[in-house]
């Protein structure tokens, strides 16, 4: 049976720092006692084929593949942006969007030259994050949130990682990149479908 007694800790099957620092803000914001740290030895470890269709699917099969190699709960997420007027691109292809090893400029270079010209209307997108925490081969949950924006014509803002510069939030009528950590932990869709696992949890 699971232990949850303190500490409690999740482990983040990411190699990604800038998800890590994300993740432990939303962990503060919500008041528990939860404790997120990277997956030990992850770059280490044969890497997982995210080659899904579906984001929910990517995110059960990583966390199921890497509690494989830890004793906790692994949690594990697939996250993407989706432009409708771009056939739902770049999707699950968000992190390669413009080739594998793309730094962030290169795939917001992309994207934006894949929407030239698009008019103003044309520019709807949405954020997308499944998260999925699985502990000893056993899947404990599986959520999933989105929200809503504008993609811009050129990057504002130095904070935030990935399409976070050209993603335009009019509730607040500002980046990604333009928000506090707080800020954004409250209305990302990556701070909503954290907040949903650790209620279900």
């Amino acid at each position: 049976m699971m232990d949850l007694r303190e500490p409690r800790k999740l482990f983040l099957a990411s190699g990604n720092a800038g998800k890590l620092k994300e993740f432990r803000v939303l962990a503060q914001a919500s008041g528990g006692d939860w404790q997120l740290e990277l997956l030990p030895r992850f770059a280490g470890l044969p890497e997982f084929a995210e080659s899904a269709a579906s984001f929910a699917e990517n995110a059960a099969g990583k966390a199921l593949y890497y509690s494989r190699h830890n004793e906790g709960i692994v949690v594990a997420d697939d996250s993407g942006l989706v432009v409708p007027a771009l056939g739902g691109a770049p999707g699950v292809l968000s992190a390669r969007y413009a080739g594998p090893g793309a730094s962030n400029e290169q795939k917001i270079a992309k994207l934006l030259g894949e929407m030239k010209g698009l008019a103003e209307a044309e520019r709807g997108a949405y954020f997308v994050c499944v998260i999925a925490a699985v502990w000893q081969g056993r899947a404990l949950a599986v959520v999933s949130e989105k929200v809503d924006g504008e993609i811009l014509e050129r990057p504002r803002g130095a904070d935030g990682f990935g399409y976070d510069p050209v993603f335009f939030f009019p509730p607040l009528a500002k980046t990604f990149a333009e928000l506090r950590a707080e800020q954004k932990s409250l209305y990302s869709h990556r701070g909503k479908a954290f907040r949903r696992l650790l209620d279900v949890l």
